[in-house]
């Protein structure tokens, strides 16, 4: 009974144990552990996100650069075009100032043509009327000749109606000495009138 007049120490020890057991001040490891890993899981998520943004982006960069580039492509293949027309162009004015020139050149040579050829029609024109005034001055000459004075006053006033009179030659072509045609002519005329 000596145990009873002692108070047992365990009974103390009891207070000191339910003081143990209260909650501490500072969080226990385990939660903190478990809200770092909620953090990391929370920045691993939001790294990945900004990863994906960014891929997007990319993506999109290039997709836009792309069109940028063919776009540009198509710009180009049609300033090409564009400078191949323009060359087209230019080729297509130097040939037409090369024909106009050439064009030109031909209107001078059919205007020298149609000035030789109306100088020619003159000269065939004059040939003519002197053919047949030779023509009728042989006949006269002939007439003369042959002593048929009214047949060669005949053919006389058919030469002066005709107007060919003064197409008879005024040289002689021959070096003969002899008269020339309208000489001849005059002599006749002058013998018979």
């Amino acid at each position: 009974m000596s145990d009873s007049k002692h108070p047992s120490p365990t009974p103390k020890g009891q207070p000191e144990e339910k003081a143990a057991e209260k909650p501490p001040a500072y969080v226990p490891p385990p939660t903190q552990e478990k809200r770092q890993r909620s953090v990391v899981h929370y920045i691993a998520i939001l790294f990945a996100a900004a990863f994906l943004l960014m891929l997007m982006t990319y993506l999109m960069d290039r997709r836009q650069n792309e069109e940028v580039v063919d776009s540009l492509n198509q710009s180009v293949s049609g300033l090409r075009e564009s400078l191949s027309n323009m060359q087209s162009v230019q080729e297509i004015y130097e040939e037409n100032q090369a024909l106009l020139q050439e064009i030109d050149r031909l209107e001078d040579h059919v205007g020298e043509l149609e000035r030789q050829g109306s100088a020619q029609s003159s000269a065939l024109a004059q040939a003519e009327q002197i053919r047949q005034a030779m023509d009728w001055f042989w006949q006269i000459d002939e007439a003369y000749v042959l002593g048929r004075y009214s047949l060669c006053r005949e053919l006389i006033q058919s030469l002066e109606d005709s107007g060919l009179t003064e197409s008879l030659p005024q040289e002689s072509v021959t070096d003969n000495g002899r008269f020339s045609p309208a000489l001849r002519y005059q002599e006749i005329r002058g013998a018979l009138y």
